[in-house]
């Protein structure tokens, strides 16, 4: 926050040493390691693999969970400073983070044995294993219950058939936390890479999230041993994990505004127009405390919900508002700058369209903006409006 000159409110003097600590080294490596190369990957519709390990080295997967498997076991207000910290340098980037500890790394030690949980997080936590997790299917998004990927019983475990949608890390896995219909529940599967009938083709001819791997799975007769079996039934179990992303992709939305915002505050004093910089204008100092305005509520929003979550008494609905809420503002922010960055603003030597495109993405999944609406509605009013 502070180490941006973005923290109007000073939250950063609110951070613990720890909080700051972890940052600033997130902060860093996004400065030193991410944004060099960044705009090259996403032009070439590729991801930075290399970055991979050393954002294991900064321990940022899985960083709340127990140091026992390889993890921080940090707060959760560090969690979403790491995922803002890695928006600001990429969506994808931020978005590889996601899946690996919210989607794929709690699941498995939240739902799973001891023997998944030593199998799994250590090697998920230093990047050895890269996961994913399958929820959505090719016709069932924001309707997960009506999938049709689903598992019959055979001798020693189950029987997989379907396919997913739209699987970040889908192409990388070594492991995915599928989520199926058994006899009419559903369950949670860890299907490893290798297994016969399961196959991961990569998704291409995307406009947005250019540098990360997006993907189909398919499963075809795959056999899934018993002790794959993820300890839960119904949609709680997939919709926990989409609460700890979505708290998440809350805070990294900040990155990606604060990004367009810092662009255009340095072009807006270094852009000379009728002999001044176009900051002496008051339309744009009107665009620029706009964005301002609304980066400081995100962040408040955010801070607060960490330290709920850290208390145990965040609801999901209260996640819902800051995912609505902070990807909403960051993709007006991001099309201002655009505004403010003139015919330059589509260039990629400033991150606006970048993020721009990206955003757009961020918008719809893990809960479309509509969805969450429709979420808090509910929730405020007690009567639910979805059909």
């Amino acid at each position: 926050m502070a180490i941006h000159g973005c923290d109007y409110m000073g939250i950063y003097d609110l951070l613990s040493p720890e909080e700051k600590m972890v940052q600033e080294s997130v902060s860093d490596f996004v400065d030193n390691e991410v944004l060099p190369i960044i705009e090259k990957h996403y032009q070439a519709g590729t991801f930075p693999m290399h970055l991979a390990e050393k954002m294991a080295e900064l321990g940022v997967f899985g960083i709340t969970l127990p140091q026992e498997y390889g993890c921080a076991g940090a707060n959760n207000v560090c969690y979403g400073l790491a995922m803002q910290e890695l928006e600001r340098g990429d969506s994808a980037v931020r978005s590889f983070a996601s899946v690996q500890s919210s989607l794929v790394m709690y699941p498995i030690y939240t739902y799973g044995s001891e023997e998944i949980r030593r199998k799994w997080l250590p090697k998920l936590a230093s990047v050895q294993a890269i996961g994913c997790f399958g929820l959505t299917e090719p016709d069932f998004g924001s309707n997960p219950s009506g999938m049709i990927t689903n598992a019959v019983k055979i001798d020693g475990g189950y029987l997989l058939n379907g396919a997913k949608m739209w699987i970040t890390n889908g192409t990388l896995a070594d492991v995915a936390v599928v989520w199926a219909k058994f006899e009419g529940k559903v369950r949670g599967f860890l299907v490893e890479k290798g297994m016969k009938g399961f196959t991961a083709p990569e998704m291409k001819g995307k406009h947005s999230l250019r540098a990360s791997v997006t993907s189909e799975l398919v499963f075809q007769d795959v056999e899934i041993p018993e002790e794959n079996v993820l300890n839960v039934e119904g949609l709680r179990g997939p919709l926990s994990c989409l609460t700890q992303a979505r708290y998440g992709i809350s805070w990294g939305a900040i990155g990606a505004a604060l990004a367009c915002y810092e662009s255009s505050l340095n072009y807006a004093k270094s852009r000379i127009q009728f002999d001044k910089p176009i900051a002496s204008f008051q339309l744009v100092q009107e665009k620029l405390v706009y964005m301002l305005n609304e980066i400081t509520k995100a962040q408040l929003l955010c801070y607060h919900l960490g330290r709920l979550k850290d208390a145990g008494t965040m609801r999901t609905q209260q996640v819902s508002m800051a995912k609505r809420n902070n990807v909403d503002i960051a993709i007006q922010i991001a099309r201002i700058a655009r505004d403010l960055h003139g015919a330059n603003g589509i260039l990629d030597e400033y991150p606006i369209m970048r993020h721009a495109n990206n955003l757009e993405s961020v918008r719809t999944y893990e809960g479309t903006h509509d969805i969450h609406t429709l979420i808090l509605g509910a929730d405020i009013t007690g009567i639910q409006a979805f059909s």
